[in-house]
């Protein structure tokens, strides 16, 4: 009985190695990458001052060029809208997408949601793009990322950063207001993001 316990709980554990093994994964970007952070209030830097949001902070950390393009109170169906453009502006060589929080306090339907997100993977790709996603949290007791994210990383084979934003936002002293980051928890932030690129 030891042997099936002890047989059962090592297939379990290479089980979880080979799943780790799958996880999608950045390809390398070159030196001169243009990455685009595209997404709504968190990415626009809501909660702290200009030049401290996310996206300036990682552009100084990497030496990318990197383009905020958050809008305050974006809807997802409005960031399909708005993003071919931009898209066709910035041609990125990366696009991270930290978007659906607007939906998401809106109470607005978590398939809407999801459906938003990836036509803006897909669009991203069409337009020869590296996609990397960045988990949003439902407001609740236990902060974590909406399941959604994580399901759309696994069909489209996207990477995705499901702790990064969660893990800034269940900390008071990094956030601003409950549901933007200030400062230093952009920075924290900017930093997880960074390690991914590195």
């Amino acid at each position: 009985m030891k042997k099936i316990i002890a047989l059962f709980y090592l297939t379990l554990f290479l089980s979880v190695l080979v799943a780790c093994d799958r996880t999608p994964r950045l390809n390398p970007l070159p030196e001169d990458a243009v990455i685009l952070a595209f997404g709504d209030s968190i990415t626009f830097g809501t909660g702290a001052e200009e030049g401290e949001a996310y996206p300036e902070i990682l552009a100084r950390l990497t030496g990318y060029q990197v383009i905020n393009a958050g809008v305050k109170g974006e809807l997802s169906e409005e960031g399909v809208a708005r993003l071919p453009g931009i898209l066709a502006e910035a041609q990125p060589d990366l696009v991270i997408i930290c978007h659906g929080g607007n939906d998401v306090i809106q109470r607005l339907s978590a398939q809407n949601i999801e459906a938003n997100i990836r036509a803006m993977v897909e669009l991203s790709r069409e337009a020869g793009a590296q996609v990397l996603l960045i988990g949003v949290p439902q407001p609740s007791l236990i902060l974590q990322s909406i399941p959604l994210y994580e399901r759309i990383s696994w069909d489209m084979g996207v990477p995705i950063d499901k702790h990064a934003l969660p893990d800034v936002l269940r900390r008071n002293e990094l956030q601003s207001d409950g549901i933007h980051p200030n400062a230093q928890g952009y920075a924290v932030l900017a930093e997880t993001i960074a390690k991914r690129l590195r």
